[in-house]
């Protein structure tokens, strides 16, 4: 089966000597680096690792989980072990989602060269794969998990096991026919092409057939106004459906014949409902659809929380990782704790824990790199700086003289503004967000020197009682103090005039009461919030916070209780208008779900445009009491199918799911709702369900959906199969299928679920 990839992988040489194989040492650690032989199998998709050539070989990755090859300078690991192995041989395999790096030794230049060039081929190339390549490389997987003495044949037996494997359980006697029925070689065994038409005996879409039969008068084919009519009729593609059916023809339809006469047979119609054209995910807000030139303070921005760890926060590793990974992701708003290091150096650490630390200049040498690679809109940088003043003079130099260009330092034209500037006006800018010393009128009235600065420095500090307040507060927040707090505030380090003056436009100041931010702030001043005061605040005085949010920025972080890097809910915080929630993005989970499925829109940004009624001043709206709105909307939900979904329990051969579907809706708190289809026995593979859930949301513009398969289990909670989560206003109506990813967030194709959408304006069918 591995034909099926093998005639249009590139022949290159690299890879036939990655295919020989070749010793490596693997390097977990400064103390872990063991020899390994790595060898790229046949089918050019999968890497093998042994203790020695010819040893027992177990797969180390696949060519689908990398996202990139970093050379060796690149890797904080490497280089601390610089002096024993020339960084010039060592390279690392980076993955997708939050799986480890791996770090890889050659024995010369020429190896690292060849394995960092091979596989950086075949990621290109698996990224260029169409979905018909996508779908070939599935089953050629599977044919080499089934061909168990790897003969390039299967037998029945083989079969029967493939048929466990794939998470199917099948009559015997049927699967004896379908077998037989594909051999047309009459060999007792299946081979390429006859396995091929084995699988599409197995995958059989009869749910679709039907949909497919419903549409075509002659049951073979959709003439160009039949699929039109589908378009318009199911799909709800308004008047653009006769030019969208010619697209979808051309893309779509196999054969030539049928794209010459614009008709569309079965297996076009399938591969198109099978498309990103038939997601559910709307692909008009795939690119950047939004309005980018609104002030900052009305877009939800995607905020990391102690973006150095990347484990827990009291003896969890402190890594520039964490940075790239973050900024990768899309997150514009990252959290830097600075504090007095060796040799004159600022480290970046938890503080008061056993966090490891990193340099300061690396983590900002990181942003520099990666801030504007996935993103060109403004980055963040959230400084807690605990520094003494020398070191915070070392941060400005570092901060200057690494970000150059990209650092803003002052106002864009050099005028006083009167709102936050505009995403789009901050394009490929770093911001730092810190305390100052001084207002922003000051700053731009006077060009004093540093000297003139430092007599006053003392009464400002005086004069500014929050400042104190803030730097104790966001200081203490997570972790207890380990010496007195009286001894400890006596040695508090002042803030460096020059530091104070890398803060334009996003002034650290606390918050004491909405009334006095009114009266005593400006709108380039932001106030951070604990998760447990931001929540209590949208109980007490949820209108107010809204209209707070609209022209000031808001900050909010997990609470320190979770030492574990857990997160909380960011909808309750996104329903207040509250821009910067942070997360431990570190952490995967059902808040990160939520979390990524806002921000999958607007090309993946990090900016999202609030709804009109959190951008209004004179907005009444109170996330906790809304008030009868008029654009309520009934949602409809026909969950037909699944197809290919995985196995949970991949250690028992034998162990096959029970799927059920789970439909969470996340909003203000009355649309927060789910509900659940029953589960089917024994079968991943081809689960239907055909079960109609109805939702009644009152505010669908804050709404998320979430798309859950869980393999049901009657004694405990059911185990978690395959998530999909995105905005309410990113949902397209009719036939669509859903694509399910992992936990980690990274895609499970081609498990997916088939649903049917429809929603209708206002409250009406049962109460959800």
């Amino acid at each position: 089966m591995a034909f099926l990839l093998q005639g249009r992988l590139p022949v290159n040489q690299d890879l036939l000597l990655m295919q020989k194989g070749m010793s490596m040492r693997k390097v977990r650690s400064k103390n872990w680096k063991k020899l390994r032989y790595f060898r790229l199998q046949d089918d050019g998709m999968t890497v093998w690792h042994a203790r020695q050539a010819g040893g027992s070989a177990k797969p180390s990755f696949s060519i689908s989980d990398v996202e990139t090859v970093r050379e060796g300078h690149e890797s904080e690991l490497l280089r601390s072990l610089a002096e024993e192995f020339p960084l010039e041989q060592g390279f690392t395999v980076v993955f997708h989602g939050r799986r480890s790096n791996l770090d890889l030794v050659a024995n010369s230049v020429d190896e690292a060269r060849i394995w960092m060039q091979g596989l950086q081929l075949l990621v290109d190339f698996v990224t260029s794969m169409d979905q018909q390549e996508w779908q070939d490389q599935w089953l050629s997987d599977w044919f080499q998990r089934g061909d168990k003495n790897q003969d390039g044949r299967m037998t029945f037996q083989e079969v029967q096991r493939l048929l466990r494997l794939m998470n199917v359980e099948m009559d015997q006697e049927y699967a004896f026919q379908l077998f037989q029925t594909a051999d047309t070689s009459q060999s007792g065994t299946l081979e390429g092409e006859e396995f091929v038409q084995f699988y599409k005996a197995l995958t059989k879409r009869p749910e679709v057939q039907e949909i497919f039969e419903n549409f075509s008068a002659d049951g073979q084919k959709l003439t160009l106004l039949e699929f039109v009519d589908f378009l318009r009729e199911e799909q709800k593609e308004g008047d653009h459906a006769s030019d969208l059916a010619l697209e979808l023809i051309d893309r779509y339809e196999p054969s030539e014949s049928g794209k010459l006469w614009h008709v569309l047979s079965m297996d076009g119609f399938l591969s198109y409902l099978c498309s990103k054209d038939g997601d559910i995910f709307n692909p008009t807000c795939r690119p950047i659809y939004q309005d980018m030139t609104q002030p900052l303070s009305h877009y939800y921005i995607n905020s990391s929380h102690n973006t150095y760890l990347v484990g827990d926060q009291l003896c969890g590793q402190s890594s520039v990782e964490g940075y790239i990974r973050a900024l990768k992701r899309g997150c514009r708003c990252v959290e830097v704790d600075i504090w007095d290091g060796p040799s004159g150096e600022p480290i970046v650490y938890h503080g008061h824990t056993l966090t490891s630390r990193i340099l300061f200049k690396d983590v900002v040498a990181t942003v520099a790199q990666y801030a504007f690679q996935t993103s060109d809109y403004p980055v963040i940088l959230s400084l807690e700086n605990h520094c003494s003043w020398e070191q915070q003079q070392i941060m400005v130099q570092h901060l200057t003289e690494i970000l150059g260009e990209l650092l803003l330092r002052t106002t864009l034209d050099g005028l006083l503004p009167t709102q936050l500037p505009s995403p789009e006006e901050l394009r490929r800018k770093v911001l730092v967000k810190g305390k100052k010393l001084r207002t922003l009128e000051e700053d731009l009235e006077e060009e004093e020197e540093e000297e003139e600065l430092e007599p006053e420095l003392e009464g400002e500090q005086e004069d500014e009682p929050e400042l104190e307040a803030q730097f104790e507060s966001e200081s203490q927040k997570l972790s207890p103090r380990s010496k007195d707090k009286k001894k400890e505030k006596k040695f508090k380090p002042s803030l460096c005039p020059s530091l104070s003056a890398l803060v334009v436009y996003l002034k650290s100041v606390s918050f004491h009461s909405f009334t006095h931010s009114r009266e005593h702030y400006r709108f380039y001043e932001i106030s951070s919030f604990s998760e447990t005061k931001a929540k209590s605040l949208i109980k007490e005085a949820g209108n107010e916070f809204v209209q707070h949010n609209v022209w000031q920025l808001s900050r909010v972080y997990p609470s320190g209780l979770r030492t574990d890097s857990s997160n909380y809910n960011p909808q309750e915080l996104w329903n207040a208008g509250c821009q910067m929630v942070a997360m431990n993005v570190q952490t995967a989970g059902l808040e990160m779900d939520i979390h990524d499925g806002l921000f999958r829109q607007n090309g993946g940004c990090g900016y999202v445009l609030k709804p009109d009624f959190l951008r209004d001043a004179q907005s009444s709206f109170h996330p906790e009491r809304p008030i009868s709105p008029c654009k309520a909307q009934t949602l409809i939900i026909q969950v037909i199918s699944g197809q290919q979904l995985p196995k949970v329990n991949k250690t028992k051969e034998g162990s096959i799911v029970d799927p059920l579907v789970r439909v969470e809706i996340f909003g203000i708190r009355p649309d927060t709702t789910y509900q659940e289809t029953n589960y089917v026995e024994n079968n991943g593979f081809n689960p239907y369900w055909g079960q109609t859930l109805c939702f009644r949301v009152l505010v669908p513009e804050l709404a998320l959906l979430r798309f859950v398969v869980k393999d049901y289990d009657w004694k405990s909670r059911h185990d978690f199969v395959g998530q999909y989560t995105l905005p309410w206003t990113c949902m397209k109506q009719g036939y669509r299928h859903i694509h399910l990813l992992s936990k980690d967030g990274t895609s499970l194709q081609p498990a997916s679920i088939f649903v049917h959408i429809c929603t209708r304006e206002g409250l009406e069918g049962d109460e959800s």
